[in-house]
């Protein structure tokens, strides 16, 4: 039986320049690629053992990313046990700080967009926090 589970699949303008931004930035591993004979490509990453794909944009198929769509209402959130080291990387990398890495709610957490539109939250749990 094949268990239940549900995978971010992010959709960007430049497939290659978001692979480097997220292999630079988070640590993420490049697992897959297929690149097609139009050029673009789709993706299978890794950070820590946590999955996501990226594609590049197919309009006809609305599959668009926020720089196209003006926005995303999706947020991603990362759980790492090192948050202040990971967002500090990403900001160098080129995202756009959206809050500071602090504690709220009982969590250390902080938010950034990255250079595709995406909003991440990297962060982790406080202890007693379920």
């Amino acid at each position: 039986m094949i268990p239940t589970s549900i995978t971010p699949f992010l959709v960007v303008r430049n497939g290659g320049a978001a692979i480097e931004f997220y292999t630079s930035a988070l640590g993420a591993l490049e697992l897959f690629r297929f690149t097609g004979p139009d050029g673009k490509l789709v993706a299978k990453l890794g950070i820590e053992g946590a999955m996501f794909w990226l594609s590049d944009e197919e309009p006809e198929f609305d599959s668009c990313s926020p720089e196209t769509v003006g926005g995303t209402p999706v947020r991603i959130i990362l759980t790492v046990s090192d948050p202040d080291t990971l967002f500090a990387r990403a900001l160098e990398a080129g995202a756009i700080q959206l809050s500071p890495v602090t504690t709220a709610h009982a969590w250390k957490i902080g938010k950034l967009k990255d250079p595709f539109g995406h909003v991440w939250e990297i962060g982790h749990p406080l202890p007693g926090n379920p």
